[in-house]
């Protein structure tokens, strides 16, 4: 599905009160980042980025879960959500989801081990 510009000309805008967005382009879609944060993923549609801690909320919305159908029939989900329909004409409501989606992309940043410089672990010592 290709991006959809103007949708992401209108979430720059409503998020710029939250800092800068930036589009990054992966697979026919593109990853979007609030100051650095990835919190969302962008194609003809918005999906929020979520995690188990944001669940319930996203849940209670109505907001279903990012899934695909691979080639052997087996259906995989990842933890973005459809934005509510609300983000595409309110702009607090944009920022009102865009914080909890930021939020997600923190605690999953947080979570990833910082890669080692090559020569610096524990082998390199002798």
């Amino acid at each position: 599905m290709p991006v959809d510009r103007a949708l992401f000309a209108w979430v720059q805008e409503a998020l710029e009160p939250l800092g800068a967005v930036m589009m990054r382009p992966m697979m026919g879609a593109a990853v979007l980042y609030l100051d650095g944060v990835i919190f969302a993923v962008l194609d003809d549609e918005l999906w929020f980025k979520a995690d188990a801690e944001s669940a319930a909320v996203w849940d209670e919305a109505g907001c279903e879960r990012f899934s695909f159908t691979l080639k052997d029939g087996t259906v995989e989900s990842m933890n973005y959500r459809r934005a509510p329909t609300d983000v595409y004409d309110d702009a607090e409501a944009m920022e009102r989801w865009a914080r909890l989606a930021r939020e997600a992309g923190t605690r999953a940043a947080a979570k990833k081990r910082p890669r080692r410089k090559p020569g610096t672990g524990p082998s390199s010592r002798t």
